[in-house]
């Protein structure tokens, strides 16, 4: 998988995470993925992990360390911070909305609850990744 998208998707929904690869297969998409359910692990994995993913999709309702803290923690990073992050959450909110942009957040999305729409959101984290 030579041009394969490496994701980091940050989501402790496992229901969310099988969602999201069926959506990158049905498109097409070549791509490699890490999840990390908890919160607290991901600067942690990030750390120790030799290779900076092409995409972080983030949830931002997450057990141990919610994922406002961990948007921070990425964007302060010198080593992460210019990797691309999709917020991919049920929060509608427009504070955690506000909040995503203000941190660098490229895309913030609410989970889809249609095939199309969850297509789409996977158009737009392939394209975030190739930008």
């Amino acid at each position: 998988m030579g041009n394969a998208i490496n994701i980091l998707l940050i989501e402790d929904d496992t229901d969310d995470i099988e969602l999201l690869e069926e959506a990158l297969k049905s498109n097409r998409v070549a791509y490699q993925l890490t999840s990390i359910k908890e919160g607290d692990r991901v600067m942690a994995h990030l750390l120790a992990d030799k290779q900076i993913p092409d995409i972080i999709v983030l949830d931002f309702n997450l057990p141990k360390l919610h994922g406002r803290e961990i948007l921070s923690q990425i964007k302060s990073s010198e080593k992460y911070g210019a990797v691309p992050v999709v917020v991919l959450t049920t929060s509608a909110s427009k504070e955690d909305i506000s909040f995503a942009k203000d941190m660098g957040a490229n895309h913030y999305i609410t989970k889809p609850t249609s095939i199309s729409d969850f297509n789409r959101a996977v158009a737009t984290i392939v394209e975030t990744a190739a930008s």
